[in-house]
């Protein structure tokens, strides 16, 4: 890009870093190994190798990080008190985790070990693998884990909420990733990955309800109860932004366990977000909204009456239905944008660029300019971007605030995938969670 300036004075904050201090008591392990660590090692990598100083710091954090997993069970802490660790308190992993923060370090560990030699780092994110292995078909919807696991215990098999929007998204995005990050010689990560699949394709993916009859996709959560023995299904329809990762991570599935099926499959689940920023007002797609299942993954009519039901019983009950569509500018084919704010979020972008270095088609390069175009109509500023607070109004102001991921994701997938495919080559590389890239080793040399 350039910006070699840039870098250079990047680096030379890094040297400034210490990692034996910190102003905050607790450590989000899960958001300092997918931003801190993943960022170090991407970053040691990406520039040859010139600057060691990533290098020591990566290594640095790592061993913190690693403190995190010096628990009876050796399930990591995700809330991690790390000045007492470090002083030799005893610890224990909490009976309270979100799933992703748990099962979202395998990536960036894996890499450190690679590169260090230092088995220990692979030894500590496997012994959490083995019991996501150990009881994926033990949970209420077997194949998928639930949104909150037991670490303290070792129990991932209670609750009831199975979705993949946030607190849960990662894990299954890591599964493909880690797959090719170790050469496919652990067929551990294929195997939760294909398994997790099956019941997505049962009972998250659901085809919307659209004006046109689009043959799309989106991914909604599920609700399991009843007992045992007879077990109820309940889909809920509630689209997360947070989701639209999932038509990336099945086109790399798709590529990386050659089934040609699922690219079919991955490129429906990505119109399926591209939908969403369609027909939105500002062109951009909500946090959250509700849609509105088709009975089957086949054809289905528009049925405007249902539509309107559906608005009514999710809108305000004073209102008319009229009025609740035009209150709340809703297209038609959504029954309630539940969360209108849009943060500069790189999920759909992710899955675009994803699907099209895999199957390079360029019309995925014109709707990512569509995208872009809308973007930075709404959220440009003179200084960065700003989130939005509702993107179904152009009236109202953007907020103060700018995430981190706006630079280390959703402008790099931009970038990207308008870049040549040589940049970054998916069959070279693995991007984490934050976009950060990762070269695969040469298992063959």
């Amino acid at each position: 890009m350039g910006l070699e300036e840039e870098f250079e004075e990047a680096v030379a904050a890094v040297r400034k870093i210490d990692f034996s201090t910190s102003a905050l008591e607790e450590l989000n392990v899960f958001e300092t190994t997918i931003r801190f660590l993943g960022g170090l090692l991407s970053a040691y990598d990406i520039s040859g190798g010139l600057h060691q100083m990533l290098y020591v710091r990566a290594i640095e954090l790592g061993k913190v990080i690693y403190k995190a997993f010096d628990t009876p069970n050796r399930m990591p802490i995700v809330r991690f008190d790390w000045h007492q660790a470090l002083g030799g308190a005893e610890q224990e992993a909490s009976d309270s985790s979100l799933v992703a923060e748990i099962g979202s370090l395998t990536l960036e560990l894996t890499y450190l070990a690679q590169h260090t030699m230092d088995e220990n780092y692979y030894d500590a994110i496997t012994r959490v693998s083995n019991v996501f292995h150990a009881q994926q078909n033990a949970t209420r919807l077997p194949g998928l884990f639930p949104l909150v696991v037991n670490a303290r215990d070792s129990n991932f098999t209670e609750g009831s909420l199975f979705t993949l929007g946030g607190m849960v998204d990662s894990l299954y995005e890591y599964l493909p990733k880690q797959y090719l990050l170790l050469g496919g010689q652990s067929q551990q990560y294929r195997e939760l990955y294909e398994q997790a699949l099956i019941q997505m394709k049962r009972h998250i993916f659901f085809r919307p309800m659209t004006p046109e009859g689009h043959d799309i996709l989106l991914a909604g959560s599920v609700e399991v109860g009843g007992t045992s023995d007879d077990p109820t299904v309940t889909l809920n329809p509630e689209v997360q932004h947070l989701t639209c990762f999932v038509g990336g991570m099945v086109a790399l599935g798709a590529k990386a366990f050659a089934n040609p099926s699922d690219l079919d499959l991955a490129r429906k689940l990505v119109d399926g977000c591209t939908w969403a920023y369609d027909i939105m007002p500002m062109g951009i797609m909500p946090e959250i909204m509700h849609a509105i299942p088709c009975p089957t993954l086949d054809h289905c009519e528009w049925d405007e009456e249902r539509w309107r039901n559906e608005v009514k019983a999710r809108g305000e009950s004073t209102s008319s239905i009229d009025e609740i569509i035009q209150q709340n500018h809703l297209p038609r084919g959504v029954s309630k944008v539940d969360d209108t704010r849009y943060g500069l979020r790189p999920e759909a972008i992710e899955s675009v660029f994803i699907l099209y270095r895999i199957t390079g088609d360029t019309k995925l390069q014109d709707k990512a300019w569509q995208m872009f175009e809308s973007i930075i109509k709404a959220t440009r500023t003179d200084i960065g971007a700003a989130a939005l607070s509702d993107c179904t109004r152009p009236e109202v102001p953007p907020t103060d605030r700018m995430e981190s991921f706006w630079l280390a994701e959703t402008l790099k997938y931009f970038y990207l995938i308008f870049s040549e495919p040589e940049l970054i080559s998916l069959d070279e590389y693995v991007l984490n969670t934050e976009a950060h890239p990762l070269k695969r080793p040469d298992y063959e040399k």
